[in-house]
């Protein structure tokens, strides 16, 4: 219940480009709110981006605004990350969590637990 597994991740130079999956099982993902968020080596993890439970509200953490766009995918009961643009400063283990709300772009009221997530790693 209340799974999510993240994919998509890879080894991509800077300036590419990557698409992030996160996948729901056991609950279908339209009912809730979806954000992304991201811990780098080192640092603590942080919120990324959120779609609210409509998908009409989008929001986004500054450093990641026009490059990186959130969408969802309701047939499928997936959620995306499209991420343009890399830096190496992008380099992180991504995680998607469903929740309740948005308050800017962290999710919040989250359901369920962290999971394995999917490392991306932006380098020359």
């Amino acid at each position: 219940q209340f799974q999510l597994v993240e994919s998509g991740g890879g080894l991509v130079q800077p300036g590419g480009s990557l698409r992030l999956f996160c996948s729901a099982s056991g609950f279908t993902l339209d009912h809730y709110a979806v954000g992304w968020f991201r811990q780098a080596p080192g640092k603590e993890r942080e919120g990324v981006s959120c779609i609210s439970r409509s998908g009409s509200l989008t929001f986004y953490k500054d450093s990641v605004e026009g490059r990186f766009t959130i969408s969802a995918d309701n047939p499928k009961n997936l959620v995306y990350l499209e991420m343009n643009s890399l830096r190496p400063e992008d380099t992180a283990v991504y995680y998607c969590r469903a929740g309740h709300r948005c308050a800017g772009f962290v999710l919040y009221d989250r359901e369920g637990d962290w999971g394995q997530g999917t490392q991306v790693t932006v380098s020359s």
